[in-house]
């Protein structure tokens, strides 16, 4: 049997079969407000995805020029100028709170907005059926030509087509790179066969699923592969602004005349989903909330000399109160005008709104204040731990430390003396270390970057400790001032 869907091609499917076979959704082209949003957006987007490694940013000597980058082999992640080092990696963690709650926020408020209009996926799958279209016709013209014969003239339209797709792929998978390394200098090595196995590894990755999830598998990443459309239920209540049909005024569907509503059953709004739902059947899972059906449905409206949104983007609670407002009326200017009467405006400030605004303002100040209060040097203590101490011949106690100091300051060459507070007798030394005028080790913390001694602190026979005695290592400038400090443990045998 011929088991079909709005949008879709019929696809023969087995009789009995409990599996349906993938239908080839083919989305018709249209013009209008929400339209041209989406395409504004679209280049917005993919024009700051492509020229942002361009951008260069001055750090002075020593250290990237590019002003968003992820450098892997000095562990750091440039970002104008924001500097975050691997064990600030919290920053990061910060970040995609803020994003997760401030995606929560926007659903609550305007349903799938990011995945109408923002998430990658619906970008590079409109670019990609742009070309399409460019190449192959609309929607009609499209269906023609896969439900014809491959001759010479399919060969070379889905060549074409297959072609432009696999530039735009590369050029997504080489911008991608070009973020976790410097972009004119990983371009040059990627053109020239001098780029390493592990960037051609991960550009031809980015290649292959950018061409794949765009290019094949389209509609069905939003239905099947995206968790998103699974829980978005949760974010969105009666208050949310979604895509909606009217059916107050459109039903009973059929020919412009008294008997009917405003809806001619004319599948505009399903020709032209991405999705190839039809939005007259409610909320469903497939609706990504593109609003490009409220744009169909308005440009026949108007041949029609009918006001515009019987598709529109409205809330379920506003939709609920002109139903209930037009229950048992007929069609006509008067269900009509009583329909929009009854609307209601949106409530925006209610509880799950507040929650999160307030979430928003907690996590934001939580990561502001941690970045201003953030030290520029820091000082780490790691015990041996194999083994734990070291009985001389002399009866002494020795155990193994290593100091390091993370300086996140540049152009400064920091000079610091490092003591130990402990038990009166312990003693410190530190490899490779001068020392001062009164015997103290002084290290010279590495300018942006981290530097390392060894050091042993040791007990005399004489000098009965416990098994574990706390010690602190503190780092002092000339003037004795204390710069930072971190606690430890001096082990010994059970006395």
């Amino acid at each position: 049997m011929n088991v079909t869907r709005p949008g879709k091609a019929p696809v023969e499917d087995p009789q009995g079969s409990l599996y349906a076979s993938h239908q080839k959704v083919y989305p018709r082209s249209v013009k209008g407000t929400v339209r041209q949003v989406k395409w504004a957006v679209l280049w917005l987007l993919l024009a700051l995805y492509y020229l942002v490694p361009w951008l260069r940013w001055d750090r002075g000597a020593g250290v990237p020029d590019q002003a968003v980058l992820v450098d892997l082999s000095h562990g750091r992640l440039f970002f104008l100028w924001f500097e975050i080092w691997p064990q600030e990696v919290y920053f990061l963690t910060g970040v995609l709170v803020l994003g997760a709650i401030g995606l929560f926020a926007v659903t609550s408020l305007f349903g799938r907005v990011w995945c109408g209009f923002t998430c990658p996926q619906t970008v590079w799958t409109d670019l990609f059926m742009w070309i399409e279209r460019r190449i192959e016709g609309d929607r009609n013209a499209r269906i023609k030509l896969d439900q014809g014969a491959h001759d010479g003239a399919w060969w070379k339209k889905k060549a074409l087509k297959h072609a432009a797709w696999l530039g735009i792929a590369m050029a997504t998978g080489g911008a991608w790179i070009m973020y976790f390394n410097d972009a004119p200098t990983v371009t040059l090595d990627v053109l020239t066969g001098q780029a390493s196995l592990t960037v051609y590894g991960f550009f031809a990755l980015f290649t292959a699923t950018t061409y794949i999830l765009a290019g094949a598998a389209r509609e069905q990443v939003c239905t099947y592969m995206c968790p998103w459309p699974r829980f978005q239920g949760a974010m969105l209540d009666e208050n949310s602004v979604v895509v909606t049909y009217r059916g107050w005024r459109g039903e009973p569907r059929g020919k412009p005349e008294a008997a009917h509503g405003d809806c001619v059953a004319c599948q505009a709004c399903v020709h032209v989903c991405p999705t190839g739902i039809d939005i007259r059947d409610g909320q469903q899972m497939e609706c990504i909330g593109c609003g490009l059906c409220v744009d169909a449905c308005d440009d026949i409206m108007d041949r029609l000399g009918r006001p515009r949104g019987l598709v529109a983007f409205e809330t379920l609670k506003s939709l609920a109160a002109s139903q209930a407002a037009t229950a048992g009326m007929p069609p006509g200017e008067a269900r009509f005008t009583a329909g929009m009467a009854a609307r209601k405006p949106q409530k925006v400030i209610r509880p799950r709104t507040l929650i999160y605004s307030g979430i928003l303002v907690a996590v934001t100040a939580l990561m502001l204040g941690a970045w201003l209060l953030r030290p520029t040097l820091t000082l780490h203590v790691e015990r041996d731990r194999a083994p734990l101490f070291v009985q001389l011949s002399d009866g002494g106690i020795r155990n193994g430390y290593t100091v390091r100091i993370t300086n996140k300051t540049r152009g400064q060459n920091t000079q610091l003396i490092l003591v130990l507070e402990g038990p009166q007798g312990l003693q410190m030394l530190v490899q490779e270390a001068p020392l001062d005028a009164l015997g103290r080790p002084i290290l010279a913390a590495r300018d942006d970057g981290i530097s390392q001694w060894r050091t042993l602190v040791t007990a005399p026979p004489t000098l009965r400790l416990p098994e574990n005695t706390p010690v602190t290592f503190r780092l002092i400038d000339a003037e004795g001032r204390s710069i930072a400090a971190r606690g430890s443990s001096f082990l010994g045998p059970r006395p």
